[in-house]
Formats: structure tokens, sequence, C-alpha cells
């Protein structure tokens, strides 16, 4: 049976009009398509849902027998932060209803988010973390590919973007000086810096690559010509290679482009950076998400311990 939700397309609209990304507002209407689905599935129309539905609601995402956005089977147990989100998403939905003066069955409040578990961050060695960078021009057996992955590496760790702000980035976002202007998440907008090692390695990139049509500054391979010259390199493509590089060199603690990023603002912070400052950098708007970063490292805290200790000697 399938449900429709009241409202579905106003909210949608009101994500846009509120200038939430084309990203933010997919993400939102994939998620309450799930909810939408899971109604279908128990045969019951919006109005006539209640507490427990929400309760049922909740087991369900947590089950693997779930059904995806597109109706497909969930292939692995959704994370705890997942959930969430989804729960978030439908929340979110339910407080448009009563802004809009619509009778919702149920209050925003009765949607409680599940425990989440905190993991203690890993992060690699820093000499683990330069070989991961260099390791392209290793492993890739096609020079230009070598040298624009390793780029890219080199960017993501000199400044701490995000992988989606990475993939983005134009020529014109870069000045003279290695300062970076980035529109990020939310659409807020920040400066980073690259390291004269990250220049060196643009320069030596845009050298092999030659001129193209594209505003990007990496390109996939058929992404030169005019055809093709809104064409970028895909998230996964990245997440892909940074696995399989990692996978080659033996290292045994998971790196991903984000926890580039992670490494980026901890060896700042055992460098004795200001918190804020890296705040800052890393685009976030509090900075309770920033101390996440800045107090992951061991070595930061067996620092911490021996210097401030009042019975060190």
């Amino acid at each position: 049976m399938k449900i429709s939700l009241p409202l579905l397309d106003d909210y949608l609209l009101n994500l846009k009009s509120n200038n939430y990304s084309e990203e933010t507002v997919y993400n939102y209407e994939r998620d309450i398509d799930v909810f939408q689905n899971f109604l279908g599935d128990i045969n019951t129309e919006f109005d006539k849902i209640d507490k427990k539905t929400i309760l049922n609601y909740k087991a369900y995402l947590i089950s693997q027998d779930r059904l995806t956005a597109k109706t497909e089977k969930g292939e692995k147990k959704l994370s705890a932060f997942s959930i969430n989100r989804m729960l978030s998403a439908l929340r979110s939905y339910i407080k448009f209803l009563i802004k809009m003066d619509y009778s919702s069955p149920v209050s925003p409040t009765s949607i409680e988010l599940v425990k989440t578990i905190k993991k203690h961050p890993r992060i690699s060695e820093f000499e683990e973390i330069v070989k991961l960078i260099e390791s392209p021009e290793k492993f890739e057996k096609d020079k230009t590919i070598a040298i624009r992955n390793r780029t890219m590496l080199e960017v993501l760790f000199s400044t701490g973007m995000r992988i989606s702000e990475l993939l983005s980035l134009k020529k014109e976002q870069i000045d003279n000086t290695g300062r970076v202007f980035i529109r990020g998440k939310g659409k807020k907008e920040r400066f980073v810096y690259l390291t004269e090692r990250a220049q060196r390695c643009i320069k030596n990139y845009l050298d092999l690559r030659g001129s193209s049509d594209s505003s990007y500054l990496f390109l996939p391979l058929r992404g030169k010509n005019v055809r093709n010259k809104d064409k970028r390199i895909s998230a996964n493509y990245l997440q892909e290679k940074v696995k399989k590089y990692r996978e080659y060199l033996g290292i045994n603690i998971p790196i991903s482009c984000h926890s580039i990023r992670h490494a980026f603002a901890t060896y700042l912070a055992e460098s004795g950076a200001n918190p804020a400052a890296i705040q800052i950098l890393l685009g976030h708007e509090s900075l309770d998400t920033t101390t996440r970063y800045v107090h992951a490292s061991d070595r930061y805290a067996e620092k911490t311990h021996h210097d401030f200790h009042p019975l060190k000697k």
C-alpha cells in the first residue's frame, strides 16, 4: 500500500526556500521516504499514527529487514548516527506540519533519538598519513592519475577541507598566496590555506594536465573536453582509492578522506594550535564539534598531563 504524507512537497519547498543545499534537501526527502515506505508496509495512514507507531518505526530502522528509500532490502545494519539522522528528518517534517497549522497525530518531542556509542577516535601516525598521501605515485601506473590523486590528498591534508569541497574546487578559488576561498556546508564561507608543498603539487598537476574547458581543478580523464566540462571526480572514486592505498601500505587503522581532515585538526592541536582557529579552518559552527578533534589524540592528552600535573616532579 502506498501512503501519501500530507504537505510533503510543501515541506521540501520550505527547505529549499530556507536556502538548504540541493544535497541536504535530497537527503531529507530520502529519509522521509523510508518512513513513508514503513507506513505502507504496516498499512497505516499518517493521520492514524501514534507513539507506538514511532516506537515500531525505530525498531524497524534498527532491524536489518528494513527497506531503503528505493524499497530495497538494507544490506547492513544502520548505525545509531544514521538512525538518528532519519528520526531527525521525521521530527523536522512534523514540526513543519505544526507550523502550517496541520493537526499532527504525534508531537515532535515524541520522536526520541537512540543512544549513540562514543567511540575513541583513532588517528593514524603522522608518518602513515604522509605515506598515504605520497602513495599514488607509487601505486598508479598512469602518471596523470598518480599526480592528480597525490595532489588531491595533499590539498586535503594541507587545508582540512571536506571531500565535497575538494572535488568542487575551482581554480579561481585559489589566490597566488595559496589562500583558498570556500563556500562550504550550509553555504558558510571561510578561507583555508595551502602549504607550499601542496602549492607545488598543484602546479605540477596543472602543468601535466594542460588546458581544459572545465573550471574544476581536479578532472576525471574524460573531463577535459567541452562536452564533459562540468564532469567532476566522484567522492566514491576517491574514497575507494584511499582505501586501496591504505591496504597496499599495510596500514591497519582505517583511513578515509574524512579521517585525513580529522588528522589535519588533531596534528594542529598537538602542535599547540588554538581550538578557535582550528574551528574556523574546519568550518565548524560550534566549538564543541572542534573539541572532539582537539581532544582525540592520546599524545595530546599525554603531553597535557606531563606539562600541567602538579606533582610531575
